[in-house]
């Protein structure tokens, strides 16, 4: 199936990256560098500009009150969230409408191309890139497990390039299909709906989302993956051209329509460093998944009251906030300390008691009153 999308590849641009894509040995990316810049573009954009637009009409009384690391968790959700349901459809899209794909055997699945699955690496492409850029400049806000994430996904999705393994990157990037009710989730914490019942019903679809597609589909694409590329390594490929057989009509119209498939698969070897980073990539991404559904109950629960729930039973902890299962500081103890320092008045000394006056910076005032206490034991 032809790449469906409506802007051809400039020549400009795609002689621009061939050198690189040479070097590289990503044969195809050429033909879809457009669509990785124009997908890069897009989510930037949504993050820089249309996100806060947005966010300051629809909560007018909510996002302008956020302190600067809060907006940049809601931004980085509102591209999340758009980024996770353009993939999805474009994803099932192909895997329903794309015939040549449906008819891949596993040498198809493992070199072969079609530009509709070559669409969906330069979406996914472009995203893990911005991802990667945007984690790299807030590591500290989003932590190592994420860096990790961005790497290996943006690894992963680049070789579909080579083309290696072009066939799952649509396979895999329904993984996203949980990320909208993530999403979802922690917007409902900052709107106040904390354990409201759109929470609950959310919380519920998000889990099973998760489970399904991440550890169940995912676990099992795995192991399909990692036959297919052990089947690559193994194979004696020199005996491949002993097939074509003029006798056997059904050999050779079967080579005639692979080879559309089929034309940059080259000398069809899998080189053992290029299939070791690629089963290791997958297996990170999916130990992962296994730790953030983990983490996803964990955090879930404590939205709500026993039984189901464990609100109210545990020790008081600060904020934290759900970003692909990982807990992330967004307004922390630290910030709302160094506030109150900055803000805070001369304290009062009366007697033995201390009283301190202070103002967030979002108009908050707020008194601290201490009495320090002096008690004498009788002796008897």
């Amino acid at each position: 199936m032809h790449d469906p999308f409506p802007l051809s590849p400039p020549e400009g641009l795609a002689k621009l990256i061939q050198p690189f894509a040479d070097y590289t040995s990503l044969q195809t990316l050429p033909l879809h560098f457009h669509e990785v810049a124009f997908a890069f573009i897009l989510y930037h954009v949504t993050n820089k500009y249309l996100s806060p637009i947005f966010s300051r009409l629809a909560f007018p009384n909510i996002y302008p009150s956020f302190n600067a690391r809060t907006k940049l968790n809601w931004d980085v959700h509102i591209v999340s969230f758009v980024q996770s349901t353009l993939i999805n459809i474009m994803a099932l899209w192909v895997m329903f409408k794309d015939e040549q794909r449906a008819e891949m055997n596993w040498r198809g699945k493992v070199w072969g191309y079609t530009g509709a699955s070559g669409l969906v690496q330069g979406f996914a492409g472009g995203y893990f890139l911005w991802d990667l850029m945007v984690t790299i400049q807030h590591v500290s806000v989003f932590g190592v497990g994420m860096l990790a994430h961005a790497i290996s996904a943006l690894f992963v999705f680049s070789l579909g390039f080579r083309p290696f393994l072009n066939f799952y990157g649509p396979t895999f990037i329904l993984y996203e299909l949980s990320s909208p009710f993530l999403n979802i989730h922690w917007f409902c914490d900052k709107l106040n709906l904390t354990g409201s019942r759109i929470q609950l019903y959310n919380g519920i679809l998000l889990l099973l989302t998760f489970f399904s597609c991440r550890l169940i589909w995912g676990s099992y694409q795995s192991v399909r993956v990692f036959y297919d590329v052990y089947r690559a390594i193994t194979t004696d490929h020199s005996s491949l051209s002993s097939i074509l057989n003029p006798k056997n009509e059904t050999i050779v119209e079967s080579l005639i329509n692979d080879s559309e498939i089929m034309r940059f698969a080259g000398d069809r070897a899998v080189p053992l460093w290029l299939a070791g980073c690629y089963l290791a990539s997958n297996l990170i991404l999916n130990g992962l998944n296994w730790f953030w559904f983990g983490k996803m109950i964990e955090t879930i629960r404590k939205r709500f009251d026993p039984p189901l729930g464990s609100r109210g039973t545990e020790k008081k902890e600060k904020e934290q906030v759900l970003v692909e299962g990982i807990d992330v500081e967004t307004d922390t103890e630290k910030d709302e300390s160094e506030e109150w320092k900055a803000k805070t008045s001369d304290a009062e000394i009366d007697g033995d008691t201390v009283m301190g006056r202070g103002v967030y910076e979002d108009c908050r005032k707020t008194v601290e009153v201490e009495k320090k206490e002096v008690r004498s034991r009788r002796r008897g």
